[in-house]
């Protein structure tokens, strides 16, 4: 996990740039290595992670501050809005750092105005006839506010409960509380029935007598029902959202070739027919097509390979949902209605029983009972108009040996652009997440397992050429290892331990027993387990875990974590609860 970026120390007064450091108690000058001078930050406090020599005494505006055996420290200290100096002092050496705190709340400007930024919709819109089309504002308490839209004025309306919500990540300090909003946010909603372009919204504010108007930063249109447009998804695996921008959820990806109409469009994002949004640029339009609609009948099951491929032939390409459960792997086809009389499927090596029913008007809905509570993987695509559902065998495993399975592993970051989190001493994580992985990989392949190693050496590979990696190789398992860091807001000296992370339903196994037995065999604290939407527990085609190993900025588990014997003993841990884990299912 990548927080910490930058390093400074000084000698004898002066700042100097810092080589990194491969051992914890290596003598090196007064330095930090975050924040670097002139960081900026929204977080009400803020950890300096550094390290001098560890005789001697280190103190921050005058005051000392604890260390660790070597020499590093973390101390976390509370940020005024505005510029905070910090000085810190080692012996006759003297380094200064400024952070600035900025407020992450819309400003008011002086007098009568809309805090800037605030006027929504943002960008341009585009809703069915007769759906709700809401305009939100942030204006001073006791004001009067409306919008005027093609010939019609809608009052805009003060929120008495308004909140904020921190951001994801605010969960990885346990600091995740909804917070009240310290500004007044206006709001109104109208619905139009006729459709066509509405034009630019004017906001209007009055207060003490005073009024300005201000044109909205976008148009907005209602869409034509009789002249619906249809696109087609052009990426390989179109990513559906929940809303329209990357803060929104992400649903099933939409396999290449998926076709549905579109319902709303909000920036670049076009709404689909059946809920999910998509960036338009992963979408062709389909002139003069006809709604995609569709029915099923017969449906057939085969085996090819350590895969069983489930065909249903459709008439249209129609978007799906899959949802995974405890024994089931349920698929929903939406814009579909079933005249299904006959479904082939012979004994199979993980399907028990199918199911099915038509859920909705327009929705059909799969349910594979399995025959183990361990799903192993699944891919989906389309051939034409034919869905191709494969859901994939478990593999045999040995009781004294892990021939035949196929593990990957991935050092987390490499390149000289991305170290990742960085220890007291400057020493990145990814030589470390490299080390361990190296080790991880001779134990491994020691019990008969092929290892794939997404990098063998100090090289760049951005997220989605790993995650790419993963569905190429189709591995048994997919085992991401990396070391911790924390946002700005957290407490770098009191936490500490392993985290692992997984998304889909099929890694939790896998990512809970990890946890578990690395927490008890090593004796080391845990940090949890979490659901985390990242690029390296997102692949279907095997169960995926990110591991977070440690974290690189507290000062004492940095020097467990670099020391080499216990990097062996990490190695061997890591082997025996894979193999362990791999033979009790």
């Amino acid at each position: 996990m990548k927080y910490i970026v930058g390093m400074v120390g000084v000698s004898a007064g002066m700042v100097m740039n810092m080589g990194i450091a491969a051992v914890a108690w290596a003598e090196q000058p007064l330095s930090v290595v975050y924040p670097p001078d002139g960081h900026e930050t929204t977080a009400a406090q803020i950890f300096l992670i550094g390290t001098a020599p560890p005789a001697g005494e280190v103190t921050v505006n005058g005051q000392p501050i604890e260390r660790s055996a070597a020499g590093h420290f973390a101390p976390s200290f509370p940020l005024q809005l505005g510029e905070n100096a910090f000085t810190l002092r080692y012996q006759d050496q003297e380094l200064v750092l400024r952070v600035t705190r900025t407020d992450p709340n819309p400003t008011l400007p002086p007098g009568t105005g809309f805090a800037e930024g605030s006027l929504a919709p943002a960008v341009d819109i585009a809703r069915l006839p007769n759906e709700p089309i809401c305009f939100s504002a942030i204006a001073p308490a006791q004001a009067t506010v409306s919008v005027s839209l093609s010939d019609q004025s809608i009052a805009l309306l003060p929120q008495p409960s308004s909140v904020n919500l921190p951001p994801n990540s605010a969960v990885l300090t346990f600091s995740n509380q909804p917070a009240p909003s310290p500004t007044t946010t206006y709001q109104g909603c109208i619905a139009v029935a006729s459709p066509g372009d509405l034009g630019v919204p004017e906001f209007q504010l009055t207060l003490n007598g005073s009024t300005i108007r201000q044109s909205g930063p976008s148009r907005v249109s209602v869409l034509a029902p009789a002249q619906v447009e249809v696109v087609e998804v052009t990426a390989d695996s179109g990513t559906a959202r929940s809303g329209p921008s990357t803060d929104y959820s992400r649903l099933t990806p939409l396999p290449k070739g998926t076709q549905a109409s579109v319902t709303g469009r909000e920036g670049e994002w076009l709404r689909l027919d059946y809920g999910g949004w998509i960036r338009a640029s992963e979408t062709q339009a389909i002139p003069n097509a006809a709604l995609p609609r569709t029915l099923i009948r017969s449906i057939r099951a085969r085996t090819m390979g350590e895969w069983t491929e489930i065909a249903f032939p459709l008439q249209a390409p129609v978007p799906v949902t899959v949802q995974q459960g405890n024994r089931s792997f349920v698929l929903t086809l939406h814009n579909t209605t079933a005249q299904t009389d006959t479904i082939f499927l012979n004994d199979d090596p993980v399907i028990e029983r199918l199911d099915w029913q038509q859920a909705a008007p327009s929705q059909v809905q799969y349910t594979f009972n399995l025959k183990s509570a361990q799903q192993w993987g699944y891919k989906l695509r389309y051939e034409g108009t034919t869905l191709i559902l494969s859901l994939r065998h478990p593999p045999q495993v040995k009781s004294d040996s892990l021939a035949g399975i196929r593990i990957l592993l991935d050092p987390g970051h490499g390149g000289p652009e991305d170290l990742g989190a960085r220890g007291p001493t400057g020493y990145p994580e990814k030589e470390v997440a490299l080390i361990v992985s190296q080790l991880l990989r001779d134990r491994l392949e020691a019990r008969g397992a092929t290892v794939i190693m997404t990098r063998e050496g100090d090289i760049d590979l951005y997220p989605q050429d790993r995650a790419a990696l993963i569905n190429q190789a189709e591995p048994t398992l997919a085992l991401s290892l990396h070391y911790n860091a924390l946002p700005d807001d957290g407490d770098a000296v009191n936490t500490a331990g392993i985290g692992t992370f997984w998304y889909n339903a099929q890694s939790h196994s896998l990512a809970v027993f990890l946890h578990n037995y690395l927490v008890t065999s090593l004796d080391r604290p845990s940090y949890g387990v979490f659901w985390n939407n990242l690029a390296l527990t997102r692949p279907t085609v095997a169960p995926a875990v990110l591991l977070e190993l440690g974290f690189m900025i507290n000062p004492d588990e940095f020097e467990w974590i670099i020391n080499s014997a216990e990097q062996e003993r990490l190695a061997d841990a890591l082997a025996d609860g894979i193999a362990a884990w791999l033979q009790q299912q």
